[in-house]
């Protein structure tokens, strides 16, 4: 529409809500349709709630709140003169030329766009309301008034419900992050080193370009000192076979000489080892010449029991409950001693090593006299058998090579610290259903 400015209906120059009833119905059947086209954004807040009426229920549901838009939210108001002008071309060309026809449609777009001659383009037929009707209108204009306020503390309380929920979304997200992080520490040492690791990789990456010459003499320098890796086994070859026979030469006179004193000082055999002495308590000096005992090797290979057994007096501490319940847990106790008993008997008579097996004991029981098929076995009264084999390593000499099979990590640990070796519960198990 040329020479038409609908913004210009921002502009009221006299009571807009001083209107008959019926121009009133007819404003709000427009703004009604209008409203029906408008983008959710673009709806005002008093009237989301009409917009998501069904159309046939919008103009008179929500004509209180429409009609209270009309009058209070201009842009409302110029958006609904925009539409009634597309929709009605010629009235409102009429209405820039002022020459219109009088008529309601007439009147509802002159009162849209803020003309003053609205009044006299409502038809005659068409009263003025009465001081009754404004009375009236009065009272829905308040009760729309008090509906759009109720709706704003609705929306307002919704944000600040919105708020709330976003606080205690906050809240729980920093709980999960908490608890994450406490999983994820176990893991921040290989992390740490993955991340030095890409930073060592980055670093490579970003010379290489460059190290082309160096590479070369890498090459060169790698030839060489192959080269003399080559000449210097040789000569370590050399160097360990003239070292083994010196060893074999001391050794033989060792052995020779301690035959010799032997002989010399008429000593009997040995008639009682330390493992014969434990008592309840430990009177013992100690050990204190530490090794570094099993770590270094996997304790797990078969091959290390039985290397370790068959080393001069060795000693096989079993820890009796601890294995017997990890090959043997679907039987009786009993059961399970006699299944462990006769496996040890049968690796002490392979391995010729001393076997000494610890059971928990229970009331009225005691260390046994004699050796079973080659094997002690010796059960705690009055205290734990984790302690009497604690008791049983202490009391051996430095030197000694001292087997303990256990999987119970106090025990392994403090074993370790006084020089024995520790092998896993499984290891020996699985070594005796071998035999």
């Amino acid at each position: 529409m040329t020479g038409i400015d609908l913004e210009d209906a921002a502009s009221v120059p006299d009571d807009r809500s001083d209107v008959p009833p019926t121009l009133r119905s007819a404003l709000v059947q427009i703004a009604s349709d209008a409203l029906g086209g408008f983008e959710p954004v673009a709806v005002p807040a008093p009237l989301r709630a009409v917009h998501r009426f069904a159309p046939r229920r919008r103009a008179s549901a929500g004509a209180g709140p429409l009609w209270t838009a009309l009058l209070q939210e201009d842009g409302f108001r110029s958006s609904v003169a925009r539409v009634w002008a597309q929709a009605n071309p010629d009235l409102a060309a009429q209405l820039v030329d002022g020459h219109p026809e009088q008529s309601l449609q007439a009147a509802a777009g002159a009162w849209l766009m803020g003309d003053g001659v609205w009044r006299s383009l409502v038809p005659a037929g068409v009263a003025a309301p009465d001081d009754g009707e404004v009375a009236q209108l009065r009272v829905s204009l308040a009760r729309s008034q008090a509906e759009a306020e109720r709706l704003r503390a609705d929306l307002t309380s919704a944000t600040q419900d919105a708020r709330s929920a976003q606080d205690q979304l906050s809240a729980l997200q920093r709980e999960l992050r908490r608890l994450r992080s406490d999983a994820d520490r176990a893991r921040s040492e290989g992390r740490r080193a993955a991340d030095e690791a890409q930073a060592m990789l980055n670093a490579v990456e970003l010379a290489r370009s460059r190290a082309d010459e160096d590479l070369r003499s890498a090459v060169d320098e790698r030839r060489a000192a192959a080269a003399e890796r080559t000449a210097a086994r040789a000569e370590l070859r050399a160097a360990r076979k003239l070292a083994d026979a010196r060893v074999r030469l001391l050794l033989d006179t060792i052995v020779d000489a301690a035959s010799g004193l032997r002989s010399e000082l008429a000593l009997p055999p040995a008639g009682e080892r330390p493992a014969d002495l434990v008592g309840r308590t430990d009177e013992g000096s100690g050990r204190t010449a530490p090794r570094p005992g099993s770590r270094g090797r996997s304790v797990d290979d078969p091959a290390l029991l039985e290397e370790l057994l068959r080393q001069p007096w060795a000693h096989l501490i079993v820890d009796g409950y601890n294995v017997s319940k990890t090959g043997f847990a679907g039987l009786t106790l009993a059961e399970q001693r006699r299944r462990l008993v006769d496996g040890l008997a049968a690796v002490a008579a392979r391995t010729g090593a001393e076997v000494t097996v610890c059971f928990d004991g229970q009331e009225g029981q005691g260390a046994t006299g004699g050796q079973p098929r080659g094997v002690r076995v010796l059960f705690a009264v009055g205290e734990i058998a984790d302690d009497l084999i604690r008791r049983l390593v202490h009391a051996e000499p430095p030197g000694r090579v001292l087997v303990v099979v256990t999987s119970d990590q106090e025990v392994v640990r403090d074993v370790e610290a006084d020089g024995a070796w520790v092998v896993p519960s499984s290891t020996l198990v699985a070594r005796i259903q071998h035999l």
